[in-house]
């Protein structure tokens, strides 16, 4: 690409050709610490990251090692912390001077970058204000509004960050209330390894631990953008590429996160050395073709394991494994060899011999890790594709054994330990008996709402109230045309926060803001200063202490709001609720008699270097599927979106991505500096021959528009050209600045994750608009 460029005076586009990591985080570092205004608290809160006897990030969910780093943070959980304790103050005076309908011109970085919220509040329709409320009025209100519903009209949402106490409590709540309306952030991302994964190998979880990356000797990367998504996997990464570990990667994008590497933390590397090159591979994959990619490798794998039988060599598959312990593999190697290159290739965007070259280096591996993210999960055929990555895995019997296994990259640091303790709306998941027994709790039987479903009742006026324990849900979910002005016709929101976001502001008719104390922030309850804990990508728990006093003396804990949100809604319970929110170790052993074979000792565990592991039967080869094996299971298409038809010449495949100024919804800055974007984050990232194509210049402003016909007009315009290394036929643009245009039914068939990775769209001119 050509070297800086500039668009107005707030769009910079400036190539970065600097490996991720490096001196670049170094200045991202001191930016954040002065933004937030924490120079010297920041610094000390930073060295208790991460670690046994300190606070566990409140960004990412990546692994937590038993002997950590001097300094075990990256640049974005760096970025995470001092967000959350910035010196920023949001008080009662700040709503006194703004009316809602003002703020909600403030875009979501000034919303959110105003500070920490101190005091609870209710919006008053007569002046269009958020005024203070006491937190007895708050609750008392909430209370009475909840038991005047119908239990199914209610939502309980959780946001990916509440801990396993929190989550548990309010997974209790909710059922009994009388409902599983528990969506949560997993509903958006990783709900497609939910599902995908028992089917497969009958975890839902991934199986890899840290200890896997010191052994593997070669790792398939699919679809996540390490760099901002999960920067404290580099370290595993560039260990093992140190090691001469071929790391194949599978993205559109190339990011420099997978490209190369620079220690921040090694005065050594940081001057002297040169970066460690990440990915030995690298196949810029056509959004939605990484299923064409995967049958791609695996005929080829057919054809070298039928070439070495034939010549009396070791076999390239593993077949005693594939006799033992899977089914299905006939019919997915029928499918795999019958499928045509010539189909194969238009698919993915590679060739044969791109294919042809991962495959052998797979081919020459022991033990394989398979690494992906949101690039495989939001697709139509998300769950497909997850498994079709698990056949690849079960050829040579890569699962259950050191060095080797599926590593899904969830996001939010606690994402996956709430669905282990109960925060889901599938009521067969829940132990019932359990509930039943402990807390005289009957689990409703009647599936509840998703994310997805619980929108499509906030649009057709079932759903009547929304709780959110954190989040952002307005912003994060699709259709927003629809969805916000639905939002607004509820009678019941309450948001608990930490600071002002969107969805604060599209308000229902009885409307609070309910401020919690902060994971880093010191909880002293009855017993003294409380600990929480939580749950890694990798299945580890750990325990977690607050070591900042408190933004503000009227916060409360998020245990203590759900209890007395449940103390106010509840005409009767058997939860002693106020006895756990006195000792949350009380918490811990309720949660270790309700799922005791992950649990048990939970408080005398949950300060182990490292985590304890939940115990998975497919890492020891114990496959708990229907079939008593793990799956093969065959794709029915190569095309993993299939709305459009793939043909259609002006028609491009929208990826939504997140920048390295922002984690989920919350947007730290404007820039995207991986990816050489500066001041601005209206753009959309376009091949030059696509610019040349659609007779566009890199710098022209244009419009977004949904290629469906089902009524509803889906734009987003404003939108400037930037030239990007991207393949041609797909372009990228932000989340959630583009979510308006992704249908609510665009989902991934089972797990109803939206298919946020390939949607269908024009491009229209500035002057195509106006026509």
């Amino acid at each position: 690409m050509a070297s800086k460029r500039e668009f107005g005076p707030d769009l910079v586009v400036e190539p970065n050709h600097e490996p991720a990591g490096g001196w670049g985080s170094v200045r991202s570092l001191a930016k954040s610490l002065a933004r937030d205004r924490v120079p010297f608290t920041g610094p000390e809160l930073l060295l208790k990251q991460n670690k046994p006897d300190g606070f566990m990030c409140v960004s990412c969910a990546w692994g937590k090692p038993a002997d950590p780093r001097v300094f075990e943070f990256c640049e974005n959980g760096a970025k995470a912390t001092t967000w959350e304790v910035t010196s920023k103050r949001v008080t009662p005076d700040f709503f006194a001077e703004r009316t809602v309908s003002e703020l909600e011109s403030w875009d979501d970085h000034q919303l959110e970058n105003a500070g920490r919220l101190t005091h609870p509040l209710r919006w008053d329709a007569a002046t269009d204000k958020y005024l203070p409320v006491s937190w007895d009025d708050a609750f008392a209100e909430i209370g009475r509004e909840l038991k005047a519903m119908q239990p199914e009209s209610a939502v309980f949402y959780a946001s990916g960050r509440a801990s396993l106490e929190t989550a548990f409590m309010y997974s209790l709540l909710a059922r009994a209330y009388g409902n599983n309306n528990l969506p949560d952030s997993s509903n958006m991302c990783h709900e497609t390894t939910s599902v995908a994964l028992p089917e497969s190998i009958g975890v839902p979880v991934g199986t890899c631990t840290l200890d896997d990356f010191k052994t593997t000797d070669c790792i398939f990367f699919f679809g996540q953008n390490v760099g901002t998504s999960s920067p404290r996997m580099l370290h595993e990464l560039q260990e093992a590429a140190r090691r001469g570990v071929p790391i194949v990667t599978f993205n559109p994008l190339r990011e420099r996160g997978l490209v190369e590497f620079s220690n921040p933390q090694s005065p050594t590397e940081m001057l002297i050395s040169d970066p460690t090159r990440i990915s030995s591979q690298y196949h810029q994959v056509k959004a939605g073709g990484d299923t064409a990619a995967m049958l791609g490798i695996a005929k080829v794998m057919f054809g070298l394991d039928d070439a070495a039988v034939a010549a009396g060599a070791q076999p390239v598959l593993d077949h005693d494994f594939i006799r033992e312990h899977t089914h299905g593999f006939d019919d997915f190697a029928a499918a795999a060899r019958g499928c045509d290159w010539k189909h194969i290739e238009r698919r993915s965007g590679l060739t044969r011999g791109a294919l042809e070259a991962a495959a052998t280096v797979y081919a020459n591996a022991k033990s394989v890790i398979f690494i992906y993210g949101m690039g495989l999960t939001q697709h139509k055929k998300g769950v497909e594709t997850v498994q079709t990555l698990v056949d690849l895995a079960l050829l040579r019997g890569n699962i259950g054994r050191p060095g080797a296994g599926i590593c899904p990259v969830r996001g939010h640091s606690n994402v996956q330990g709430q669905r282990t303790v109960g925060v889901t709306e599938k009521p067969e998941t829940v132990p019932a008996d359990k509930l039943k027994q402990l807390f005289d709790i009957e689990v409703p039987q009647n599936k509840g709402l998703n994310t997805v479903e619980a929108c499509e009742g906030i649009i057709d006026g079932s759903v009547r109230a929304v709780i959110s324990l954190g989040g952002n849900l307005v912003r994060a979910v699709p259709e927003h045309r629809l969805v916000t002005p639905a939002w607004r016709k509820l009678r019941l929101t309450v948001q608990i926060l930490t600071k002002l976001n969107r969805t604060a502001l599209v308000h229902g008719e009885v409307s609070f803001i309910l401020p919690c104390l902060g994971r880093i922030e010191i909880d002293t309850q009855a017993s003294g200063p409380q600990a929480v804990s939580m749950e890694d990508s990798l299945g580890c728990m750990h325990g977690s202490r607050g070591q900042m006093e408190p933004a503000s003396s009227e916060l409360l804990s998020e245990p203590r709001i759900v209890a007395e949100l449940a103390k106010a809604t509840l005409s009767s319970s058997k939860v002693p609720w106020d006895d756990w929110v006195a000792d949350y170790g009380k918490i811990r052993d309720a949660i270790a008699a309700t799922y005791p074979k992950i649990f048990h000792d939970f408080n005398a565990r949950m300060w182990q270097p490292g985590g304890f592991h939940r115990p998975l039967g497919a890492r020891h080869r114990q496959w708990q599927t229907k079939t008593g094996k793990a799956n093969f299971i065959t794709p029915s298409t190569l095309t993993s979106d299939i709305d459009v038809c793939e043909d259609t010449r002006d028609v491009v495949q929208l990826i939504t991505l997140r920048s390295n100024g922002q984690f989920n919804t919350t947007i730290y800055n404007y820039d995207d500096r991986f990816r050489g974007i500066y001041g601005s984050r209206e753009v959309v990232l376009m091949h030059r021959n696509d610019i040349d194509r659609f007779s566009l210049r890199e710098g022209d402003v244009i419009t977004l528009q949904t290629v469906v016909d089902d009524g509803v007009e889906r734009e987003v315009g404003g939108l400037r050209v930037v030239a990007y290394d991207i393949p041609e036929g797909c372009i990228g643009g932000y989340y959630p600045e583009c979510n308006p245009l992704i249908p609510l039914w665009h989902h991934a068939e089972k797990s109803k994750v939206p298919a946020a990775k390939s949607i269908p769209v024009r491009v229209l001119s500035r002057a195509a608009v106006a026509a």
